[in-house]
């Protein structure tokens, strides 16, 4: 597997580890079968967690977090991986190298959140289902954070839970692509049906 390379002078925490893929976008029907991927994402500052402002954001380390992330996926055979950086455009290409794997998204962008149109449009054009997190609850802190620009563009929201909001939305992801799969699975079987009946009708 090749790493993903970040743009030059960025200093990202850990890159994600890209799969070659035969197409940069893959079908839906290939993300049907197989072990569920997620991948999680890290914006700004993020790395400080454990002894930046532990009042409001905690004293558990993104590191810890990860580890407890890895070790509730690897119990659902869930595969997941994560990146962490510090650089706008680093994260929208991390998004976008997303599609070529991933099932979901689990992003906590941040300050980003609340400024970058181009995040948004990241999530949108790749068409992952994306579960937006925040360690604190953003609605009850400064005027500038109660807004996000990004949250438009996600499945749903979870913040204010601490270190939890990153596993809830562990869960919320998971649940959203296994009903997904299991309403793909149906449509999948009326088509074989109906293919069958047209051909018993026609042969006879």
């Amino acid at each position: 597997m090749a790493r993903a390379r970040p743009p030059k002078g960025s200093r990202g925490r850990r890159p994600l580890r890209q799969t070659s893929a035969r197409s940069t976008q893959p079908t839906r029907a290939a993300r049907t079968r197989g072990p569920i991927k997620i991948a999680v994402l890290h914006g700004p500052n993020l790395n400080l967690l454990g002894t930046r402002e532990p009042r409001i954001y905690g004293t558990t380390s993104l590191a810890d977090i990860e580890a407890e992330l890895t070790r509730r996926a690897t119990e659902r055979g869930v595969e997941l991986r994560s990146a962490q950086t510090n650089f706008e455009g680093e994260l929208v290409a991390l998004i976008q190298l997303a599609r070529n794997w991933a099932d979901a998204i689990i992003m906590n962008g941040g300050a980003y959140t609340h400024t970058s149109y181009a995040i948004r449009d990241a999530i949108e054009a790749v068409g992952l289902p994306c579960v937006e997190v925040h360690l604190s609850n953003i609605h009850a802190r400064e005027a500038f954070r109660e807004h996000s620009v990004t949250a438009a563009s996600c499945i749903g929201v979870i913040t204010g839970f601490g270190a939890n909001s990153y596993y809830l939305g562990l869960d919320a992801a998971l649940a959203h692509v296994e009903a997904t799969r299991r309403s793909h699975g149906k449509t999948g079987k009326r088509q074989q049906n109906t293919g069958r009946r047209r051909s018993k009708r026609a042969s006879g």
